[in-house]
């Protein structure tokens, strides 16, 4: 039988990409999508079918009585409407950050604590596109040594930012002004990404240090940040700095990425491979390269971590959670 899947903030850059991915899969999913008033009555094409997009209410959530639903809204909209939804019954998967530090509510990245999900109450939470590609990486180290310090400086992409980020771009490179970032992206590297905090941190910062945090149950773990925007189209790329709680051999470190779920090992400096954003973009898994001691401080090691922002780091890792949760209520 076809589950009923609905996807929320459907004509948005991670709600095509999520769409883009069911279509991709096996599973018969009988979709239904949603949007703005703005975006009502606009056809998709999916698996030969036309499908009709359709204005976003509550009543339409409960009417159509769907077994899960993906959100791709921004925080406000899905403060509104994953609580509606699993209300109405659903089992809502939801990209935004607005419900990814709620005790009650499991964040989640499938190869490290999908078990987490069990204890979901209707809504389960995806997290940060650069934490998911990071956490995916640190894991097999986490399990095998434990981690005591992480220092994460990322190289964003403008898709991070939807497609007002990609216009910013391609405005810039026709020499336009920017009309959602302060300053220009295009040629330039812009260290901020969201608000800052009182303290000069960002939000985007502040993210990834307490969803590493909450993924690994590690409260006590020490994690500084640096996001920066850079201008390329797609995938993230993240310098990662990690002291570990135990003495390491290079060679395990690699054989323990290279047998990770989710993780391609790109590591031979002397034949010019390293992970890089312009093909990583597409992809499903997690590139990990440029592995090397940090001889400044004991036990320690540099990482850089790729993976597409967009698909790994957000529809696709919902769409994993969803396949996880279907087979095991099969």
């Amino acid at each position: 039988m076809s589950k009923r899947i609905a996807i929320l903030g459907a004509t948005g850059l991670v709600g095509q990409n999520m769409r883009n991915i069911l279509e991709e899969r096996s599973d018969d999913w009988d979709l239904t999508l949603f949007a703005s008033e703005n975006s009502a009555g606009k056809t998709v094409a999916f698996r030969g079918k036309t499908l009709t997009v359709r204005e976003l209410t509550e009543d339409a959530l409960k009417e159509g009585a769907f077994d899960y639903v993906l959100s791709a809204l921004d925080g406000d909209l899905a403060a509104r409407f994953c609580p509606a939804a699993k209300a109405a019954g659903s089992t809502v998967i939801d990209n935004s950050s607005r419900f990814r530090m709620d005790p009650e509510v499991p964040l989640v990245v499938p190869e490290i604590n999908m078990a987490d999900a069990k204890g979901g109450a209707g809504i389960i939470s995806n997290p940060n596109c650069s934490t998911i590609q990071s956490v995916v990486a640190l894991a097999p180290l986490e399990e095998k040594y434990g981690i005591d310090r992480v220092v994460f400086t990322t190289f964003q992409a403008v898709s991070g930012s939807g497609v007002k980020g990609l216009s910013d771009l391609k405005r810039g490179v026709a020499g336009e002004e920017p009309e959602m970032y302060p300053y220009p992206i295009a040629y330039n590297c812009i260290p901020h990404i969201d608000d800052f905090l009182e303290d000069g941190y960002t939000k985007e910062e502040m993210k990834m240090i307490d969803e590493t945090r909450k993924i690994f149950h590690r409260p006590d773990m020490k994690i500084t940040a640096t996001a920066v925007r850079v201008p390329v189209k797609s995938a993230h790329a993240i310098s990662v700095n990690v002291t570990l709680q135990k003495p390491f051999a290079l060679e395990d470190i690699r054989a323990a990425l290279s047998e990770a779920e989710g993780v391609v090992l790109q590591d031979d400096p002397a034949s010019l491979v390293y992970p890089m954003q312009i093909y990583a973009e597409g992809k499903d898994e997690v590139f990990v390269g440029r592995i090397r001691k940090d001889p400044s401080a004991e036990n320690s090691l540099n990482l850089w971590v790729v993976a597409d922002n967009t698909r790994k780091g957000a529809a696709l890792n919902a769409i994993q959670i969803l396949e996880h949760l279907v087979e095991a209520r099969a």
